[in-house]
């Protein structure tokens, strides 16, 4: 079983928090599995977790158990969430495939940099990039593993030594969005205080950052949690299971309504194209049949 070194306790009640659904939903990259135990490093805090009896159980020191707590909202009431949920039938199927999947709160850079990474690209690639950006540059922790870089560790670097990451274009992204940070001309303070809009605004500012990256950092590493981060596949899972637009009864929650749909999506639905897309590509062709020689 994977250690840190450190006496496995308990850090509180799990609230029917699902490590499998949550920790593999694309929303974090630095989490692997071993023997049933989930080991990865958020920021410079590396932990061993578990589930049992509905308690979540940690092998770190017990002075970070309130990270923890926090990390994976332990302390949000995903209860009463789900029964607001419940006021729309196909979103309340949504939830039941994945009940105890639930939106962490990472550190807001390390969200800010992954999902800079994560453009145009796939999980594996993701978290190989992110591997080596913490190699490069991230402090060594207890155990062997590497901290996420700080902003000023990350800005220090160069395009030259940004190279070893083969993230190809992200790296500009990266370099730039660590050197506002370090400088100050952005921050998750600034950020929290402002409403949706604005702090969504402000994010895009930086280069690199579209509504998609914007929503992620504001939704896994701000607490935002109507961000509404949307890409190809969450569109593609919108117009099958709400064609008239988001649920009402998502409302305060989308983020964490957008999580259930598209990991049911990814789970549950066929690949390939929506019904409409279906409908539309059969009267096209018809059409095509149609036309007579000349056309």
């Amino acid at each position: 079983m994977a250690k840190t070194g450190q006496a496995w306790h308990a850090v509180g009640p799990a609230g029917g928090l699902d490590l499998d659904a949550t920790l593999s939903s694309g929303q974090c990259f630095r989490w692997e599995k071993e023997d049933g135990v989930w080991r990865g490093v958020a920021g410079r805090h590396t932990v061993c977790v578990r589930v049992e009896d509905d308690t979540l159980w940690a092998d770190c020191p017990a002075a970070e158990d309130g990270f923890w707590s926090r990390y994976f909202a332990l302390d949000m009431d995903y209860g009463a969430i789900q029964a607001q949920f419940a006021g729309s039938r196909r979103l309340a199927e949504c939830v039941a495939a994945a009940p105890g999947l639930r939106v962490l709160r990472q550190p807001f850079f390390e969200v800010l940099c992954t999902f800079l990474i994560s453009q145009n690209n796939n999980i594996p690639r993701i978290r190989g990039i992110v591997a080596r950006l913490c190699a490069l540059c991230g402090e060594e922790l207890p155990g062997g593993r590497r901290a996420f870089p700080t902003p000023e560790a990350l800005a220090a670097q160069t395009p030259e030594s940004m190279a070893a990451l083969r993230a190809g274009w992200r790296a500009d992204y990266l370099l730039g969005a660590a050197r506002a940070v370090a400088a100050g001309d952005i921050s998750a303070e600034a950020l929290a205080a402002l409403p949706l809009p604005a702090a969504r605004a402000w994010l895009m500012t930086l280069k690199g950052v579209g509504p998609k990256v914007a929503d992620c950092v504001l939704l896994y590493g701000l607490g935002f949690w109507d961000a509404w981060p949307e890409d190809v596949w969450i569109k593609k899972a919108m117009a099958t299971l709400f064609p008239k637009g988001k649920p009402r009864a998502a409302a305060g929650y989308g983020g964490i309504a957008q999580q259930y749909i598209f990991e049911y999506a990814r789970t549950r639905l066929p690949k390939g194209m929506t019904p409409a897309q279906k409908r539309q590509k059969t009267r096209a062709k018809s059409l095509s049949g149609k036309a007579g020689p000349g056309c």
